[in-house]
């Protein structure tokens, strides 16, 4: 039991270590203007859409996934307030919760297709 616990868990506190260790970047920026925030961001859908892949086969619920997911998203913007050059941003977290949701949908579908 505790393995199978283990097994389940610790890819989603590795990722969210992951996560945490890139908002602890100050002054994120790459210098391209527009492409920046538009890189940003994609970054933020896909990394938050990893965590919710890994949030559902851990909690092994879809509800409990999403909300984790947004929950942790909240911590991560207010991480990022005591950051250099970082802020908190609620459309970051609502960018964040999109992963999330995008993640739980395209894992759905692939279990759906698969099992059809």
């Amino acid at each position: 039991m505790a393995r199978a616990t283990l097994s389940r868990w610790a890819p989603v506190v590795l990722w969210a270590g992951v996560i945490f260790a890139l908002s602890a970047i100050p002054h994120l920026s790459t210098g391209l203007g527009t492409w920046d925030l538009v890189l940003r961001k994609a970054a933020h859908l896909m990394e938050y859409a990893v965590l919710g892949v890994l949030l559902v086969r851990a909690l092994q619920s879809t509800p409990l996934a999403l909300l984790a997911g947004s929950a942790y998203a909240v911590t991560d913007e207010v991480h990022q307030v005591f950051v250099s050059g970082r802020h908190g941003s609620p459309l970051d977290w609502l960018i964040d919760t999109i992963g999330v949701a995008a993640g739980v949908l395209v894992l759905a579908r692939l279990v759906a297709s698969s099992s059809s």
